[in-house]
């Protein structure tokens, strides 16, 4: 893009180029990788790794957001082994959310503030037992919504009550975007940190200077969301927040928690196919993880 840039420059429109190009990197010294967000079944994983090889392009993460305890036992084992055959990592969302139980004030337009949080003590045992149920099926990766989940799940990791391989990403319902909130959650035990959708890259860049975990970046959302797509702005993207998950995909759903079906997951590899073109085209030396 850098005779568009100095072309503006000769009209006398400068841009910003303050930002700082992260120098972090995953362990194999990647730059970045993708996730598909929203598949919550083992026929739209099915088709989603189809699609993989169809488009040839890899995902490195998919998530399930409606919830552990909304899969049986065997849907469970059945996405923990398509993944491992995969390559790819599994995460599974921690079901009990203030959404799901009796809460009035969480279906209220002032009370949404709460999120996907927990409300009282015995949601969180349930929150706990719902993680302990994936990780003895044999699941690593947890989706978390609340804040002080994840301390206690951290202290159990620590303790020995967890396995230690077992990695926590927050999710970006729980509404953070600067520094001091991402450093925070380092802190609590999160692997993986995905701010909320809409931070400008100046904003991005700020929480890479003080995070060292990676960092979870939609490059498009659902209507739900705000719709925005920002496949041009990928490759800015993986400058300032390596080592970073592209989410992708989520135009594709209607709202958070959408229940993907199995053509759909097809198409949701089709927009990580256009995103992974965009980098190709504009980023052509970036770096991505095998399989």
């Amino acid at each position: 893009m850098e005779k568009t840039r100095l072309f503006l420059e000769k009209m006398g429109i400068k841009g910003n180029y303050g930002l700082i190009e992260s120098q972090k990197r995953f362990d194999d010294g990647a730059q970045y990788r993708f996730e598909v967000p929203g598949i919550q079944k083992p026929g739209a994983l099915h088709s989603l790794i189809d699609a993989m090889d169809e488009f040839e392009v890899n995902v490195h993460r998919v998530t399930q957001t409606k919830g552990i305890m909304l899969l049986t036992d065997s849907e469970i084992e059945d996405m923990n082994q398509m993944a491992i055959d995969a390559q790819m990592e599994l995460f599974l969302s921690v079901g009990p959310r203030a959404t799901y139980d009796t809460s009035a004030s969480a279906q209220t337009k002032e009370g949404a503030r709460i999120g996907y949080r927990l409300r009282g003590y015995d949601n969180l045992i349930y929150a706990i037992e719902d993680v302990k149920r994936a990780v003895n099926l044999g699941v690593r990766g947890i989706v978390i919504y609340d804040e002080g989940l994840l301390w206690v799940l951290n202290k159990m990791r620590l303790e020995g009550e967890l396995p230690e391989n077992v990695h926590f990403k927050i999710s970006a319902h729980t509404g953070h975007g600067n520094p001091a909130s991402a450093q925070l959650l380092e802190q609590l035990g999160a692997n993986s940190f995905n701010p909320v959708r809409d931070l400008q890259i100046n904003m991005i860049s700020a929480i890479r200077q003080s995070l060292d975990i990676s960092i979870d970046l939609h490059t498009e959302n659902p209507k739900s969301s705000g719709g925005f797509i920002r496949h041009y702005e990928a490759p800015d993207i993986i400058k300032v927040a390596a080592p970073v998950y592209l989410k992708t995909g989520g135009a594709v759903a209607g709202h958070h928690g959408w229940d993907t079906t199995e053509v759909q997951a097809g198409e949701r590899i089709k927009q990580v196919y256009l995103v992974q073109s965009m980098i190709n085209r504009y980023y052509p030396d970036a770096k991505i993880s095998k399989r």
